[in-house]
Protein backbone atom coordinates (compact mmCIF):
# COMPACT_ATOMS: atom_id res chain seq x y z
CA UNK A 1 0.00 0.00 0.00
CA UNK A 2 1.09 3.40 -1.12
CA UNK A 3 1.37 6.59 0.50
CA UNK A 4 -0.15 9.89 -0.62
CA UNK A 5 -0.19 13.34 1.26
CA UNK A 6 -2.16 16.68 0.46
CA UNK A 7 -2.08 20.04 1.67
CA UNK A 8 -4.57 22.59 1.94
CA UNK A 9 -5.01 25.85 4.15
CA UNK A 10 -7.89 26.05 6.53
CA UNK A 11 -9.16 29.49 7.92
CA UNK A 12 -7.12 31.27 10.10
CA UNK A 13 -4.04 30.69 8.80
CA UNK A 14 -3.86 26.63 9.50
CA UNK A 15 -2.17 24.31 7.31
CA UNK A 16 -3.75 20.75 7.32
CA UNK A 17 -1.75 17.69 5.90
CA UNK A 18 -3.87 14.63 4.96
CA UNK A 19 -2.02 11.65 4.22
CA UNK A 20 -3.43 8.68 3.08
CA UNK A 21 -2.66 5.17 3.30
CA UNK A 22 0.07 3.41 5.33
CA UNK A 23 2.90 5.33 7.30
CA UNK A 24 5.82 2.52 7.76
CA UNK A 25 9.67 2.39 7.35
CA UNK A 26 8.87 2.89 3.60
CA UNK A 27 6.38 5.88 3.34
CA UNK A 28 7.16 7.96 6.79
CA UNK A 29 9.73 9.94 5.25
CA UNK A 30 7.09 11.41 3.23
CA UNK A 31 5.14 12.58 6.28
CA UNK A 32 8.54 14.35 7.67
CA UNK A 33 8.92 16.49 4.48
CA UNK A 34 5.42 17.34 4.38
CA UNK A 35 5.72 19.29 7.62
CA UNK A 36 9.33 20.34 6.86
CA UNK A 37 7.86 21.49 3.65
CA UNK A 38 5.36 23.36 5.04
CA UNK A 39 7.28 25.41 7.40
CA UNK A 40 9.54 26.15 4.94
CA UNK A 41 6.78 28.33 3.36
CA UNK A 42 6.11 30.31 5.82
CA UNK A 43 4.50 30.11 9.90
CA UNK A 44 1.54 28.67 9.54
CA UNK A 45 -0.99 29.58 13.06
CA UNK A 46 -1.12 25.71 13.30
CA UNK A 47 -0.91 22.24 11.15
CA UNK A 48 -3.09 20.09 11.48
CA UNK A 49 -1.90 16.31 10.80
CA UNK A 50 -5.93 14.85 9.66
CA UNK A 51 -5.09 11.06 10.38
CA UNK A 52 -8.26 9.96 9.50
CA UNK A 53 -7.22 8.20 5.93
CA UNK A 54 -4.51 5.92 7.54
CA UNK A 55 -4.98 2.56 8.32
CA UNK A 56 -1.70 1.80 9.81
CA UNK A 57 1.52 3.16 11.45
CA UNK A 58 4.28 1.72 12.94
CA UNK A 59 6.81 2.95 15.43
CA UNK A 60 8.71 4.85 12.35
CA UNK A 61 5.82 6.83 11.51
CA UNK A 62 5.29 7.97 14.90
CA UNK A 63 8.87 8.87 15.19
CA UNK A 64 8.28 10.73 11.87
CA UNK A 65 5.13 12.18 13.43
CA UNK A 66 7.30 13.28 16.76
CA UNK A 67 9.70 14.81 14.04
CA UNK A 68 7.04 16.86 12.36
CA UNK A 69 6.08 18.31 16.13
CA UNK A 70 9.72 18.95 16.88
CA UNK A 71 10.15 20.91 13.93
CA UNK A 72 7.03 22.82 14.29
CA UNK A 73 8.18 23.26 18.30
CA UNK A 74 11.65 25.02 17.04
CA UNK A 75 9.14 27.35 14.61
CA UNK A 76 6.97 28.01 17.08
CA UNK A 77 4.09 26.12 15.29
CA UNK A 78 2.32 23.79 16.69
CA UNK A 79 1.23 20.42 14.93
CA UNK A 80 -1.71 18.82 16.33
CA UNK A 81 -3.35 15.80 15.17
CA UNK A 82 -7.18 15.35 14.30
CA UNK A 83 -9.35 12.43 13.38
CA UNK A 84 -6.96 9.89 13.90
CA UNK A 85 -8.29 6.39 12.49
CA UNK A 86 -8.79 4.00 15.54
CA UNK A 87 -5.40 2.48 14.95
CA UNK A 88 -3.27 5.69 14.60
CA UNK A 89 -5.51 6.94 18.06
CA UNK A 90 -4.55 3.39 19.66
CA UNK A 91 -0.73 3.83 18.57
CA UNK A 92 -0.70 7.05 19.74
CA UNK A 93 -2.38 6.26 22.93
CA UNK A 94 -0.16 2.98 23.72
CA UNK A 95 2.98 5.04 22.85
CA UNK A 96 1.90 7.96 25.42
CA UNK A 97 2.09 10.33 22.58
CA UNK A 98 -1.69 10.92 22.47
CA UNK A 99 -1.12 14.19 24.69
CA UNK A 100 1.82 15.30 22.97
CA UNK A 101 -0.79 15.95 19.42
CA UNK A 102 -3.24 17.20 20.96
CA UNK A 103 -5.22 14.19 22.31
CA UNK A 104 -7.67 14.37 19.79
CA UNK A 105 -10.42 11.60 19.78
CA UNK A 106 -10.65 9.11 17.13
CA UNK A 107 -12.36 9.00 14.36
CA UNK A 108 -15.38 7.13 13.33
CA UNK A 109 -16.61 7.43 9.81
CA UNK A 110 -18.52 10.74 10.40
CA UNK A 111 -20.80 8.45 13.36
CA UNK A 112 -20.64 10.36 16.83
CA UNK A 113 -19.19 7.64 19.71
CA UNK A 114 -22.54 6.85 22.19
CA UNK A 115 -21.57 8.76 25.30
CA UNK A 116 -20.37 7.78 27.99
CA UNK A 117 -22.03 7.80 31.26
CA UNK A 118 -20.24 6.99 34.22
CA UNK A 119 -22.01 6.92 37.80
Amino acid sequence: MSLSISTSILPGGIVEISPEGEIDVDTAYEVREAIAGVLAKGRPSRIELNMCRVGFIDSVGISAMVSGFQMGEVSGVRLVVTQPSRFVHRQLWVTGLLGLFGAPEPYFAGVPEAPVHNG
